[in-house]
């Protein structure tokens, strides 16, 4: 499903898929290509520091981005919340925090870009047998909310984007400090 660069900025449908859904996943492979191209080539240490040695690291952000798919794919996918094994294995990349530096650290980018690949492919193979009706299937968002599956997979990318905007301060900030 590789976009040519001259393709890249057109938001269209997607052979395989139903029109709408091809759109949706059409707009996430823009967002991850640009997520990739804004850690590319970062070493371990990049990819573990932190600015003013607090708050995120790219490396937590990246695992974040997978367990955020993950979660959206259980959600949507399977109508329900995660199960106790399934928010043991996501919730460390879902909350983030100090604890998530502590485990998240001293890993290669190929060990985040094989996460986000994984759940990716799941993502992929599952739209591929939704229509574009389940776009619009609307239910409980949180306690006082209701979404469709749209906003909750344009949720999943947007998370991503503002994300990745992190990631490229932290970035920036690493390479005024050195």
């Amino acid at each position: 499903m590789k976009t040519t660069d001259l393709e890249k900025f057109i938001v269209k449908p997607i052979e395989g898929y139903t029109p709408a859904i091809g759109r949706l996943l059409s707009m996430m492979e823009y967002t991850r290509m640009t997520t990739l191209e804004a850690v590319q080539g970062l070493t371990i240490s990049q990819l573990d520091y932190r600015m003013n040695g607090q708050g995120n690291s790219i490396g937590c952000l990246l695992h974040h981005m997978s367990c955020v798919e993950e979660v959206y794919q259980i959600i949507t996918f399977e109508g329900r919340d995660p199960n106790k094994e399934e928010l043991h294995k996501i919730e460390l990349g879902l909350t983030l925090g100090e604890k998530a530096h502590e485990v998240m650290n001293s890993r290669e980018l190929d060990f985040y870009l094989n996460q986000l690949q994984k759940v990716r492919e799941e993502t992929q193979r599952r739209f591929k047998e939704k229509d574009d009706a389940w776009l619009d299937e609307v239910s409980p968002f949180g306690p006082n909310h209701k979404a469709n599956n749209y906003f909750r997979w344009f949720h999943v990318f947007e998370d991503e984007l503002n994300h990745r905007g992190q990631i490229r301060l932290i970035r920036n900030h690493q390479q005024r400090s050195c």
